[in-house]
């Protein structure tokens, strides 16, 4: 099952409301994705920690609707 980008955003803003979030479709098939994820919360956090943090906010559609995501994550310059 395919999972639109749009929904990857908006459960990412939801838990992180001021992330700035880029996706891009890999494979045009909805299940691929590649995502930047700006965001202050992630400032003083390890990179695993910050990835954890976008994970935990797809609530468990990782592996299932979503298959891959390719992702970078960084705080505003």
């Amino acid at each position: 099952m395919a999972m639109e980008a749009t929904m990857i955003e908006e459960m990412i803003k939801e838990a992180i409301p001021d992330a700035v979030v880029t996706i891009q479709d890999l494979r045009g098939n909805g299940d691929h994705y590649a995502a930047h994820v700006i965001s202050e919360a992630f400032k003083g956090k390890s990179r695993v920690q910050q990835h954890q943090m976008v994970y935990k906010s797809l609530k468990g559609k990782m592996g299932d609707d979503l298959h891959a995501l390719a992702l970078q994550t960084s705080v505003p310059v």
